[in-house]
């Protein structure tokens, strides 16, 4: 029985790792402390969780606990810190995407798991999913012959989208912006499917609805004097889960869930475009909006022989689509197979589940690579820091190739 720890309480680690590693698979793991800056977050995790111990800090937890494997859930500037001291410590460590936010911390990552010979995984539930899946496994069935483009549009709704210009992500030096945190997942599925390494990243980004665009503002909504005029107005209170883990937790560490969306603090994108190139000569064609009247994301795959055209509208954040979604293929003599998949409407499309039982039942059979190590992790999320490159410095970059990293 393999004994974890965890670093990081939010609702991300208490839903999608501890609880389900405290009940589901208790039979198989030891879960055996967490550690989160917030100690109140942190005891609120335990309780949660069969009251596991809580430590005061990271160092604590890892020599007294002695774990096998570490899993980070904490805030992502901070990933590369946890990873780093957990595999100098020997331990095999599970990271929430992205595996960390820039170019340096991402070079720091991949060294100390080479030095110190344990390994890195990254959790892209998206691979998981059958629908993403099912995508492929077409794929590398030749349903459309050789991939050439891929064009992905992601849109977030202004519930969803607003959410990360309140927290900690509106800050690019804590997220390394949407391209990062978010585009992750996308960059990972598209580098997943088209199978080949990333050469060149060219973007555009802009804020157009959130960040410093209102004169009536104030600080958080909780105090606000525009309450009842402002359409993106949240009430904590009234969410029992941000009322116990942040509004009654925020005198440890000073964190304020509810910001306004109009700070000026605020310097990520929320309307961003991407162009990559791909070693095998296939482009990929990407955008990102955080401000839509409804969420979801529309793709197309064009091959050699043929087309796949991919959509999914949802009404949540947790990607709920219902019980079937369908993917239509049109080879070139124009016929077209319209393809159902059965999905879960809980956890990602059915993705978090099926994610779980890879990491903790272990050994099995993968045979679409599901599971993402390091280097996946890396070259998601440098495509995402490129891009913010590229947007700041308005050039095409060159992707680093792994014999520099």
């Amino acid at each position: 029985m393999k004994k974890y720890v965890i670093a990081g309480a939010g609702a991300r680690s208490l839903h999608m790792f501890a609880k389900p590693m405290a009940s589901e698979w208790s039979d198989r793991i030891k879960l055996a402390g967490v550690y989160d800056k917030n100690p109140v977050r942190a005891a609120l995790l335990s309780e949660a969780c069969g009251h596991i111990p809580v430590y005061r800090t990271f160092q604590d937890m890892l020599a007294q606990t002695r774990p096998d494997v570490v899993l980070v859930a904490t805030a992502d500037h901070t990933h590369h810190t946890y990873i780093i001291e957990a595999l100098r410590a020997g331990c095999d460590v599970i990271s929430e995407k992205p595996m960390t936010i820039d170019e340096d911390k991402c070079q720091a990552i991949l060294q100390a798991e080479k030095d110190s010979g344990r390994k890195v995984t990254v959790t892209f539930n998206l691979r998981f999913s059958p629908y993403f899946a099912q995508v492929k496994q077409l794929i590398a069935d030749g349903a459309i012959g050789d991939v050439h483009h891929m064009q992905l549009e992601w849109f977030l709704d202004r519930r969803h989208g607003a959410d990360y210009f309140r927290r900690w992500h509106s800050e690019m030096k804590n997220s390394g912006g949407l391209l990062v945190h978010k585009s992750t997942h996308h960059f990972d599925i598209a580098n997943w499917w088209i199978d080949s390494a990333p050469a060149e990243v060219h973007a555009f980004g802009s804020r157009r609805v959130y960040g410093d665009r209102r004169a009536n503002k104030g600080e958080r909504c909780l105090t606000c004097d525009f309450q009842q005029s402002c359409e993106f107005y949240l009430d904590a209170e009234q969410d029992p889960f941000l009322k116990q883990y942040y509004l009654q937790a925020e005198q440890e560490d000073s964190y304020i869930r509810d910001r306004c969306v109009f700070d000026d603090r605020i310097d990520i994108y929320d309307n961003m475009s991407v162009n990559v190139r791909y070693d095998s000569g296939v482009l990929l064609t990407y955008s990102l909006i955080a401000y839509s009247p409804y969420e979801g994301w529309r793709a197309s795959i064009n091959g050699s022989q043929g087309r796949l055209e991919l959509a999914n509208v949802y009404s949540n954040a947790d990607m709920s689509p219902g019980d079937s979604n369908w993917i239509k293929l049109i080879r070139n003599d124009g016929t077209v197979e319209n393809i159902e998949v059965r999905v879960s409407a809980e956890g990602h499309g059915g993705g978090d589940a099926k994610l779980r039982q890879a990491l903790f039942e272990g050994n099995l059979a993968d045979p679409l690579g599901q599971q993402a190590g390091s280097l996946a992790g890396a070259e998601s999320l440098l495509i995402g820091a490129l891009a913010n490159r590229s947007i700041a410095e308005g050039r095409s970059l060159p992707f680093p190739s792994p014999e520099d990293w």
